[in-house]
């Protein structure tokens, strides 16, 4: 049997005429007709006694309508619950993010899902890449938004979303440093420097930049998983944090000689062959949002 069928059976119930009821759900008299005996002849028995012109049912007729109904009733329903889950208003979803990532959006996301689904049971993880990717792994987080650059080539991982944000030296306002025209890597190794863990690739780009005293082996002397703990340091000290420009607004870059020109690669990091939680589309849909709004700031 099917939906169709059911449905076609509670009109009929209902109107008592295969011709009310074939023009009341689209379909020809002959049609109406077909459906009817079809899930009659499954069934095992007649759904209605016709009786001259009066369609009415049968002890079985009116027995088996009270369960097409609740069938119907349930179908209707698990189709808004799809629409719902899709939607992201119901249902659950587990994000990951790493150091830069979670500085920038954790608060966006929070507010988001406390505004606009309240339903949804949200989650955040943060920590580094490797333990957000190990994460994905065992299936405890459903994606993540990660340094992209920390991570190996894999067919694991799908990647989408992929943006940049410049990264600076960056220093509290009044730091002696600020008194410079132009700051070298020598000046700033006067101070503390903090950092979140850097890749290999942007440990090439520094020892390229300004040669191999900015190795961040050598040169970072404070180190976090958390991009929000070195920037409070670098608030309340004379300390220099190397970090996203966006993840401080308060923190003031460095003249820097050479510039820097560097940038942190971010991107939404998922599974591969794993159906998407049904919260992704929020993912999806406020992240380039919140990628041009950081990227026109800075």
């Amino acid at each position: 049997m099917t939906l169709t069928q059911l449905r076609h059976f509670v009109a009929l119930a209902s109107l008592g005429s295969f011709a009310k009821t074939a023009q009341a759900v689209f379909v020809t008299q002959p049609a109406l007709t077909r459906s009817i005996k079809a899930l009659e002849d499954e069934l095992g028995a007649p759904l209605f006694d016709r009786v001259g012109r009066r369609t009415e049912l049968t002890p079985f007729g009116l027995q088996a309508l009270m369960r097409a109904q609740r069938l119907i009733a349930d179908a209707k329903s698990l189709k808004s619950l799809q629409k719902e889950l899709t939607e992201g208003i119901e249902g659950q979803l587990r994000v990951g993010l790493g150091s830069g990532p979670g500085a920038l959006l954790s608060g966006r996301l929070l507010n988001l899902m406390a505004a606009d689904y309240p339903k949804l049971r949200f989650s955040i993880s943060r920590g580094n890449t490797p333990r957000m990717l190990e994460g994905l792994r065992e299936q405890q987080l459903d994606a993540a938004i990660l340094d992209i650059r920390a991570m190996r080539p894999s067919s694991e991982f799908h990647v989408s979303h992929v943006f940049e944000m410049p990264a600076a030296f960056l220093v509290r306002p009044g730091h002696p440093l600020l008194t410079k025209k132009l700051v070298s890597i020598k000046d700033i190794r006067e101070y503390p420097i903090c950092s979140t863990p850097l890749s290999d690739e942007v440990a090439r780009l520094l020892t390229n930049r300004y040669g191999t005293q900015a190795n961040p082996d050598d040169m970072v002397t404070l180190r976090s998983d958390e991009t929000d703990h070195i920037v409070e340091v670098g608030r309340h000290t004379d300390a220099v944090v190397l970090t996203i420009r966006a993840a401080a607004p308060d923190l003031v870059p460095l003249p820097m000689r050479p510039a820097l020109n560097g940038t942190a690669k971010l991107g939404l990091v998922t599974l591969n062959r794993r159906q998407a939680a049904p919260g992704m589309v929020i993912l999806h849909q406020w992240l380039p949002t919140w990628i041009e709004e950081m990227q026109s700031t800075h």
